[in-house]
């Protein structure tokens, strides 16, 4: 997924590795903070592969043993890549560790992608419910009181999430965008 959020990013600008990964942590939250170490061994494959290009800033004020910025940017292949990830609606987009990046690029993203792609999460997360509330009725008299209460505060959260990929669901086939206030108020 790395790969998809660094060509998303590279679609409107070109960008350092350091601006890049900023950004990363901005799109992925506190919670997922990419390491230069993972960065730019991505950015050398993406440009092995034609889909990025990488310019030496030689820009004055820089120490004299100092490395020059690179500048990283999409090439043509680049975008067409991006545009065939992205278009991607299967299993994969709905996972824990790619549904965050893929919803972060919704914005150039087709409606029936992106529906597809919150149902698909949406069923993934249902299924999740059902068997964790099975687990825990089969648990609750073995469990302590803090594995309860864990067991309890991710099943409120799935929910919670559940009825947020309701409503952006219904939100999507009114065909009216996502408004910040809604999905901020039920994530």
């Amino acid at each position: 997924m790395l790969e998809l959020a660094v060509l998303g990013l590279l679609h409107d600008s070109p960008l350092h590795g350091y601006e890049i990964r900023k950004r990363l942590s901005g799109i992925l939250g506190a919670f997922h903070m990419v390491s230069f170490g993972s960065l730019y061994p991505c950015l050398k494959t993406l440009q092995q592969r034609g889909w990025v290009t990488a310019r030496a800033d030689d820009a004055a004020g820089h120490a004299i043993n100092s490395r020059s910025r690179i500048t990283y940017a999409l090439t043509p292949e680049g975008k067409d890549q991006l545009e065939a990830m992205l278009s991607d609606a299967g299993p994969g987009s709905w996972e824990d560790g790619s549904f965050d990046v893929h919803f972060a690029f919704f914005g150039q993203t087709g409606q029936d992608v992106r529906l597809r792609i919150l149902e698909g999460r949406r069923s993934r997360l249902e299924e999740r419910l059902d068997d964790a509330r099975e687990a825990s009725r089969q648990r609750r008299e073995r469990a302590d009181a803090y594995t309860t209460e864990l067991h309890r505060h991710g099943l409120e959260s799935t929910e919670r999430e559940v009825r947020w990929l309701s409503e952006l669901i219904e939100t999507e086939r009114a065909g009216r965008p996502a408004t910040q206030q809604s999905t901020a108020e039920n994530k």
